[in-house]
């Protein structure tokens, strides 16, 4: 029992690195002549047991070894419950939405070019600024979380795992790009989900429970963040989804929407059942008598402190595991950062030695970060808060209703949303220091208040009555510029069924289903494009 020995756990660590090594690197020279279209992008290629295995390598990394134990020795089966429905229920959003937005936007791979076609740059740009913002976060936190894995179960210092990640990663993905990553996250999903699979009958073998500890644990009776938890939870992850590319860029690469749906449900299951059987470790840690031990540890080390109760041979497992899940979440998060950056910045004109060693320069301040990061699941609420402000105005651009809906509305009520956090912060705390520290989520999840609730409320209400408060704005002007000049007034009316043509900026006919927006005059009446920011 305890932790294995030094020489054993850098064998361990280094090998499995070495492997994935050889096998990115020798997949990455197969396809060494590819050009940039397919470096970024698999649009229409995969069928759906390959993509299950890439939404499951993509959705889990090492962070759910704090977070999701953490949360079960707080609010325990009901906790568990809701965060593992929370994470897995949205992957399904991409089988319904994603043949939408493809039809829509057929030559793109990301969300943002959709964005670009439907409400023009200046809404692309805010949203990919967001996007990059949070997959930057998550690349942040996964490191920060390899680190801390390391150093719990081995007693070794993280950051030559970390280092020796990155450059892993960054070897085979610089490479072969999007493609690379994409066959490396199924033989990564496969290994995630077998490990896994391994680990929970072993520990469930060799742990002994005191069922006496059962009762007094509490662990079977709802809380009151347990209820919060349920608003909270959905709303947070299922906007955030909407900003990780890695996760577009495996919908566009689905050869067919059925292909698309089955490999999104199959990942649902999965990765609900992979996240009940790591949360529920904390509430079996506290059962077995490992933890909270003495002195007292914090709940995000739980899982750890069950480990540490087992053979050595199981803490063996779980390395393999751990870095075999960071692996395929970090190149993921890598190869997605790039894609979007290219197409976002550069409409993929970018030379490929310019976008390989794009991918170099981004990893040197992520490990600098990664050493002075917060706890794992501040920085992913930090995140939630930022896409519960700005997806609920974005989407009303899906519905072709809604086609008076503009560029405008989408960035002043994604900014309305985050300054609504702040206002609430300042009416429920009094005070503007609370307030800013809910921004940043500083007190955590578990403050035992109201305060994260009603941020949650705030971001998604407050985005919408900013947005709805735009469109009034933009439409009361052009409404007065047009009595003034004695022109007819234009803001309602419905655009022409255009679409531009990806990296060619070329407007299309297309059918009324797949329409974009472009309207027929412009703002001083003329006959011509109207921007679709105004």
């Amino acid at each position: 029992m305890g932790q294995p020995s030094s020489e054993a756990s850098n064998a361990v660590l280094y090998l499995t690195y070495g492997a994935f090594l050889v096998m990115g690197t020798g997949i990455a020279w197969r396809f060494r002549d590819q050009d940039a279209a397919h470096f970024l992008s698999s649009n229409g290629t995969q069928t759906a047991l390959p993509l299950a295995f890439n939404f499951v390598a993509s959705a889990l990394g090492s962070g759910i070894l704090f977070s999701y134990p953490e949360l079960a020795t707080i609010t325990g089966v009901q906790g568990v419950v809701t965060y593992a429905l929370s994470c897995a229920l949205p992957m399904l959003l991409f089988g319904y939405l994603g043949p939408i937005i493809r039809r829509k936007c057929p030559e793109g791979f990301v969300l943002t070019e959709w964005t670009r076609q439907r409400y023009g740059t200046v809404a692309m740009l805010y949203l990919s600024f967001m996007t990059l913002f949070t997959l930057f976060l998550y690349m942040v936190s996964e490191l920060s979380a390899l680190g801390q894995v390391v150093n719990l179960l081995t007693g070794l210092d993280g950051l030559p795992a970390m280092i020796v990640q990155c450059v892993v990663t960054t070897i085979y993905t610089s490479l072969g790009g999007f493609r690379i990553s994409f066959i490396t996250d199924i033989v990564q999903g496969v290994m995630v989900i077998g490990l896994i699979i391994i680990a929970t009958i072993t520990i469930g073998a060799k742990t002994d429970i005191d069922r006496h500890l059962i009762d007094e644990s509490g662990y079977l009776k709802p809380t009151l963040l347990g209820w919060q938890l349920l608003y909270i939870l959905p709303v947070a992850i299922f906007t955030n989804d909407f900003f990780l590319s890695s996760f577009w860029l495996r919908t566009f690469a689905s050869k067919t929407d059925k292909d698309l749906r089955i490999g999104v449900s199959v990942a649902a299951i999965a990765i609900a059942c992979v996240l009940t059987l790591v949360g529920s470790t904390g509430m079996i840690a506290y059962w077995a008598g490992a933890w909270p031990g003495n002195p007292p540890q914090a709940g995000s080390v739980a899982f750890f402190s069950l480990l540490h109760s087992l053979p050595t041979w199981v803490i063996g497992i779980v390395l393999v595991m751990t870095v075999t899940m960071s692996t395929a979440a970090f190149d993921s998060l890598q190869s997605a950062m790039i894609s979007s950056a290219s197409n976002d910045f550069f409409r993929n004109r970018l030379n490929i030695w310019f976008i390989r060693g794009a991918v170099v320069l981004i990893i040197i301040p992520v490990i600098v970060l990664a050493l002075k990061a917060p706890s794992i699941l501040q920085i992913w609420l930090i995140s939630d808060l930022v896409s519960a402000s700005t997806i609920p105005v974005l989407i009303f651009g899906l519905y072709d209703g809604f086609y008076w809906w503009r560029g405008f509305e989408v960035v002043v009520g994604g900014l309305g949303g985050i300054l609504s956090i702040f206002i609430f912060g300042v009416i429920y705390y009094g005070n503007a220091q609370e307030a800013g520290e809910l921004l940043l989520v500083q007190q955590g999840l578990y403050t035992g208040d109201w305060g994260v609730f009603g941020a949650f409320v705030a971001a998604p209400v407050g985005s919408m009555l900013w947005g709805f408060g735009a469109l009034a704005l933009r439409l009361s002007v052009q409404w007065i510029m047009a009595r003034s000049r004695g022109e007819r007034f234009t803001g309602l009316d419905r655009p022409l069924p255009t679409v531009a043509m990806a990296g060619a900026g070329i407007p299309q006919q297309r059918s009324d289903s797949e329409a974009e927006f472009e309207t027929t005059e412009g703002l001083d009446g003329s006959t011509g494009k109207a921007g679709k920011f105004f």
